[in-house]
């Protein structure tokens, strides 16, 4: 698979994960559970780590939740970011606690003293800084603009006074909840600054829905090779965040480690149960890292061709299914062997 030309930006390091660069492109997560309540804070984040997250984002909302941060970041595998929003105290709190990140918006955080206060701290901690500029939420003195506009304006001033204080470790995003307005700004925005993306679509909806316009947005920036770091934001399980997250990048070639299934839509010459079969082989492989390609498919006209391709692949027939591996024709299977058939190959491939 080609794999996207990405824009080069400068690097930030977040805990032992780098942003931007030629580091990979690194999947976020956000923790939705109550961040004062530690164990079930620190359970989600396990939770998130096995999936695939690299980097995780904790609220931090009050002075309970800033001092709980202390606990959260010795316990966690992943590096923690504190979202932090109206108080420079609390950005203080969280820097004091040892975050590896801390996103803010300046605008937001209050006068200048402030904001220096909170870049000072920072800076002496080498702990970067993301701008989250959030279509939702934009300076009023830039309300004429057209939404995409004012979302680059707006990061580009809180770029430029962030490193005015001395503070260059720096990651811009800037979400919206319209598709076709996420993408304007950051392309916009890519083109006249080097600090790395951090790419979202901003209440992006229910598990389905908000998983499509996930892909469009983001695939679509990270075809243009734009983009250093990610989060999906769904409503629902925040472990479903990091799968969608991981596909996006498989699917534009840029995660070397996934295993990707690729099944036939089954069609009246289908004969053998391809969504089960799939769906089964996806579960069983999803704990695994790759690269592997796995393909399911249903009948004789594209079914040998795209198994063949594949590292381990079936081509079905009547209640059966040709076996494949890496291109050659192992055995004829029934229907019901097809699953542990696959998953033996597969173990086996990734043993050697």
């Amino acid at each position: 698979m080609s794999r996207p030309i990405r824009r080069r930006t400068r690097q930030v390091r977040v805990g032992p994960v780098l942003i931007g660069g030629d580091a990979p492109i690194s999947v976020q997560g956000m923790i939705k559970t109550d961040t004062r309540d530690i164990p079930a804070s620190l359970a989600q984040i396990e939770e998130l780590a096995r999936a695939g997250c690299q980097i995780v984002r904790v609220a931090v909302p009050d002075e309970a939740a800033a001092k709980a941060l202390a606990e959260l970041v010795k316990g966690s595998p992943l590096p923690v970011v504190a979202d932090v929003h109206f108080s420079y105290r609390l950005a203080l709190m969280a820097v004091e606690a040892g975050v590896a990140k801390l996103r803010i918006n300046p605008g937001n955080i209050g006068a200048r003293w402030k904001v220096k206060e909170v870049a000072r701290a920072a800076r002496e901690r080498g702990i970067p800084i993301r701008i989250g500029v959030n279509s939702g939420s934009l300076e009023r003195d830039l309300a004429g603009m057209p939404t995409a506009e004012a979302m680059v304006q707006s990061a580009l001033r809180q770029v430029a006074l962030l490193e005015d204080l001395g503070c260059s470790d720096l990651v811009v995003s800037l979400k919206a909840s319209d598709v076709p307005t996420m993408v304007q700004a950051y392309r916009a925005f890519a083109v006249r600054s080097d600090v790395p993306l951090h790419l979202g679509v901003t209440e992006a909806g229910t598990r389905w829905r908000g998983s499509i316009r996930s892909a469009v947005g983001i695939g679509s920036l990270l075809l243009d090779g734009i983009g250093d770091t990610l989060r999906v934001s769904l409503t629902g399980e925040t472990v479903e965040e990091i799968r969608v997250g991981r596909e996006i990048l498989a699917a534009v070639g840029l995660l070397a480690e996934a295993v990707t299934v690729v099944a036939c839509p089954t069609c009246g010459r289908c004969q053998v149960n391809v969504a089960e079969i799939a769906a089964e082989v996806e579960r069983r492989t999803s704990h695994l890292k790759g690269p592997l390609k796995v393909a399911v498919m249903g009948c004789a006209v594209n079914g040998p061709g795209e198994a063949r391709e594949a590292d381990v692949g079936v081509a079905g027939g009547r209640g059966a299914a040709v076996l494949f591996r890496r291109g050659e024709r192992i055995r004829n299977l029934k229907e019901e062997e097809i699953v542990e058939a696959l998953m033996q190959e597969i173990e086996a491939l990734y043993r050697r």
